[in-house]
Formats: C-alpha cells, structure tokens, sequence
C-alpha cells in the first residue's frame, strides 16, 4: 500500500528536523562535554547529550508554528514590516515557550535525582540565561525557511524557464518548417510551369509526383525528427519530380551505410541541399552531371554529404578557401542552418567546400542516435 502524498512529504520534513536537531544537539553535547574541564567541572557524555538533545528536541516540537509562520509571513513585496513585526512577537512568545519545556524538563531530572528546584527560581534562571538565544534560534530557522522557500522559486523559475525555452524552440522550428514547405512548392509548381509548354504528359506525371509528395509531407508535418530512412524515401519523391524534369541530364548516386537508415535526422533536411545543388549544377547547364549523397557513421556523429560535379556557379564564398562558406544564403540553406542549431545547438555543422574535381559538397554533422531498434537493409544503390 503507497503512502500518501502529502503524508509522504510531512514525514519527509519531520526526518529532516530530526536530523538537524540531532545533529545539533550531538554538536553542542561535544562543545559542552570537552569546555567543562576548562571550568573545573566535568560534565559526563550522558549528561551533555541529555541535556543538549533535549534542547534541541524541544526545538523540533516548536518548529511546526515556526513553519506556518514563516511561510504565511514572508518578506516579499511589501509586506515585511508587517511580518517583521509578527515574527519577533512570535519569537519572543516561543522563546518563552522553550524556556517553559527546558524548566519542566529540569523539574523532571530533579524529581528523578530526588534533588527538586523550585519551578520560579529555575525559569528564572533559564530566562536569564537562554532567552536572548532563543530569539537568535528562532530568527535562523524562520531565515533557513525562507532561504528554501526562496531557493524552490528559483527552481520552479529555472524550470517554467527552460519549459518555456523548449516552447519557443519548438515554435521557431515549425515556424523554419513552414518557411521551407512553401519555399519548396512554389518552385516545384514553376518547374511543372515550365515544363507543361514543352511536354503534357511529363507534366502530369510531375503534378501526380507533387501529390504523393505533399502527402508524406503531411504525415510527418509534427516531426522534428524522422529515421533517416524516412527522409531518404521522400527525396526519392523529389528526384523522382526531378528526374521527370531533367531526364538522362540529373543522375544521383546513394552511398548509405545500413548501420545509418535508422538514424534520426531532422525532416526534410535532405531537400533543400540537393535542390540547391541540381539549381546550380544540373539547371544551367546543358550537360549531364552527377549528384551524390552519402551517409556515414563515424565516432558517435551522423555525416551527411551531398555533392555535385557543376561548376558551382551562384555560391559566394567569403574568401576562405580551405572552408568554402556561403557569405550569403538562400531560404533552403539558411533555413537548414537555423533548423540544425535549434535541435543540435553546438553538437552540429553545417560545412560547405569546393571540390578539387569541380562543383561543391554540403557536409553536415550532427550526433548519431536512432528513433527505433529495428534496423533496415539496403545500402549503396544509384536512383534511376
């Protein structure tokens, strides 16, 4: 049988002014029991822990007025006149109150020892002596429970913070997705645009294409993250539109390892890199020329390379060579970029370089992790 929450919790907080008081009392018993020689006057370990943690005991006993004080005076806003003017009334009453449990303890000890003190002259004595410290007692537990009232704030700040955080990311990422859906329509209708003065039937394939494309693109429209093998389905749609396009001029080569198909990826990352390669590779030219696109595993991270053989006419490099950075970028690029920092933060990158043989690799780097278990065949094949 569980035990209830907040029965649970009330004896989470008596367990842990147990302790305390435990550990304060076994304190002072030890400061007591060593200091007594200095003043000619041995005082035993059982007499400086009867005395010392009966102290602190009666401490615990008082600390659940103390709580609900502290906790419906508190000293925010405005209000701390009011509760500093509370709070020392309450000291002062419960530092009486502990004075009262001390003396009746002492009457009980006497009463034991056949050696009675007359109850007056013991509290007066106690009051002397012990009161001002009570007051000091009460101001550092109420000061202790509003430093961990305070301190649970912060966390439930620091918590509403990061939920909120996540939120927002998450808003800027369907937000960078809804950029890029547009951004992609609109350039495949241009194409079929282009195409239906030329050839009816090749344009109609190409709209039956759009159709089946922008369904997948649908069923995965509140994915951030999709197996890899997903992704690479629905850019076969796309080179399959691409294709109907461009004919024997556009040629793709996958060199996948079948360790990465059920990597997760982010959705439609793939896209946006291999359109902007067929923009300045494959559409300028008359020519054939060859896109490849490969994924490897390598030391914990995912690598992602698309490549292609044009003369990469249209990418403005920023003037250093060895790194091949865009100073300027298009939505797809810019937006694959941003997308990649929101999920990755500082985990990912996104690298672009020229390529000795001609024409330009897009490489990205995020880390590797798979959605599923279950892990699927096929590897390096060419897309007809």
């Amino acid at each position: 049988m569980s035990t209830p929450p907040h029965r649970e919790g009330w004896l989470t907080r008596w367990g842990v002014v147990l302790v305390i008081s435990s550990g304060l009392g076994f304190f002072f018993a030890a400061q007591m029991h060593f200091s007594s020689a200095a003043f000619g006057r041995t005082v035993s370990w059982g007499q400086a822990l009867y005395w010392a943690l009966g102290d602190w005991y009666e401490w615990a006993i008082l600390s659940p007025p103390i709580f609900w004080l502290s906790r419906r005076f508190s000293f925010e806003g405005g209000r701390w006149r009011r509760s500093l003017g509370v709070h020392f009334f309450a000291g002062v009453v419960l530092s009486v109150a502990h004075l009262l449990l001390c003396g009746l303890a002492e009457q009980l000890q006497g009463w034991v020892e056949g050696n009675r003190i007359a109850f007056p002259a013991s509290f007066q004595r106690l009051f002397t002596n012990r009161f001002h410290f009570n007051l000091v007692v009460y101001g550092l537990v109420v000061c202790a429970w509003q430093a961990g009232a305070y301190y649970r704030k912060y966390r439930e700040r620091e918590a509403q913070a990061a939920e909120l955080a996540g939120q927002l990311a998450q808003a800027q990422l369907h937000a960078l997705r809804m950029q890029l859906n547009p951004h992609f329509l609109f350039n495949t209708l241009h194409a079929v645009s282009s195409l239906m003065l030329r050839d009816v039937m090749a344009a109609n394939r190409m709209i039956t294409r759009l159709g089946e494309l922008l369904r997948l693109t649908l069923e995965t429209t509140d994915q951030q993250e999709v197996p890899l093998k997903q992704e690479l389905e629905f850019l076969g749609r796309y080179l399959e539109i691409e294709q109907i396009r461009f004919g024997d001029r556009l040629a793709v080569r996958m060199a996948v390892e079948p360790a990465t198909l059920e990597a997760a990826v982010p959705n439609l990352i793939l896209q946006p890199l291999v359109e902007n390669a067929i923009r300045y590779a494959i559409e300028p030219n008359t020519g054939s020329g060859q896109i490849e696109l490969s994924a490897v595993r390598n030391n914990g991270q995912l690598i992602l390379q698309v490549s292609d053989d044009g003369p990469g006419g249209g990418w403005r490099e920023s003037g250093d060579v060895a790194g091949a950075c865009l100073a300027r970028e298009g939505i797809g690029l810019s937006n694959t970029r941003q997308r990649l920092r929101q999920l990755y933060g500082e985990g990912q990158n996104l690298d672009l370089q020229p390529r000795d043989s001609g024409g330009v690799l897009v490489r990205i780097t995020i880390p590797f992790r798979t959605k599923t278990d279950h892990a699927a065949p096929d590897a390096e094949k060419p897309v007809a």
